[in-house]
């Protein structure tokens, strides 16, 4: 078995079950999956037990552990928002998003913060950190699952560019609460937003490191993501490994450093098909590709 957990974000075209067995069949332990409509604000959607029990026969049958199942929530969800009703409705998707993850029994759910606009930085860090409490306290605890910050590429006013705003977002959780929340990091993101992983070994381990010491721990996972724009663009355009600005070395360091380890290492890389048929369970060739790249990169 691999000393990494390597994941993808399979198409979901005919249901969750056939995006579990194309990720099984990329060669993948770890997944990432929407549980609605990624552009809708989904705050009112719930998900079905009987729903999540057909996936959970999918994941035991092709063995992926459900603690490496990962939610990605709405992309529209802007929490950090200085308009009063945009950002209500994103804590309530925000909420929603937790109850579908929770029901699903998968790890947890991660996000992206949102834009600031017009407003003060420090306080729409705070309104952020406020909806995750929002939704901590609406959904029960179950299985640990957890909400988490997801790093931005900086463009405009988007939050969570640098460790400092993720510390000052995770700082308005209470501590009995604060083992259901956490951060991970996307290396697009990262690279976009001027952080250098990319030129040596030891500048990428210690960038990890700031961030740890920073927030007060690891990230709980990575999102792996060549770059299709220049250092410091703050631009979110994913490449395949490799074929990016970021290029193959890094990632080589990453897989083998010990901030990867014992944590899903999800790749959210281009697709190379543009139509997936609902009933065809094969892997998208992108993703075996990547897969295979990622595990030839470990050490011996």
């Amino acid at each position: 078995m691999s000393p990494r957990i390597f994941g993808v974000h399979p198409a979901d075209e005919g249901g969750l079950p056939m995006a579990v067995r194309r990720a099984a069949a990329a060669g993948a332990r770890a997944m990432q999956l929407f549980t609605a409509p990624p552009t809708y604000y989904n705050d009112k959607v719930s998900l079905k037990p009987e729903k999540a029990a057909k996936m959970h026969e999918v994941l035991d049958a092709v063995g992926i552990a459900r603690e490496h199942v990962l939610v990605h929530a709405a992309f529209v969800l802007n929490t950090a928002s200085p308009e009063e009703p945009k950002a209500l409705r994103a804590r309530a998707g925000l909420a929603k998003e937790l109850e579908r993850t929770t029901v699903l029994g998968a790890w947890g759910c991660c996000f992206h913060p949102g834009s600031a606009g017009d407003g003060d930085p420090q306080e729409a860090a705070v309104r952020v950190g406020q909806a995750i409490c929002h939704a901590l306290k609406q959904v029960r605890e179950v299985n640990g699952t957890r909400v988490l910050i997801e790093n931005t590429a900086g463009a405009g006013h988007t939050m969570g560019r640098t460790a400092e705003e993720i510390a000052l977002m995770l700082a308005q959780v209470p501590p009995a609460l604060r083992h259901r929340t956490g951060y991970g990091l996307d290396t697009c993101h990262l690279f976009a937003a001027g952080h250098d992983l990319h030129t040596t070994r030891d500048a990428q381990h210690e960038l990890l490191a700031h961030f740890e010491r920073t927030i007060g721990e690891r990230p709980a996972f990575f999102h792996l993501n060549d770059s299709q724009h220049p250092f410091a663009s703050n631009k979110d355009r994913h490449a395949l490994l490799g074929e990016g600005a970021i290029g193959a070395e890094p990632f080589r360091w990453l897989v083998n450093d010990p901030f990867s380890e014992g944590i899903p290492l999800i790749l959210e890389t281009p697709a190379a098909r543009k139509i997936v048929v609902e009933d065809d369970v094969t892997a998208d060739p992108a993703d075996t590709r990547m897969i295979a790249l990622l595990e030839g990169f470990l050490d011996a």
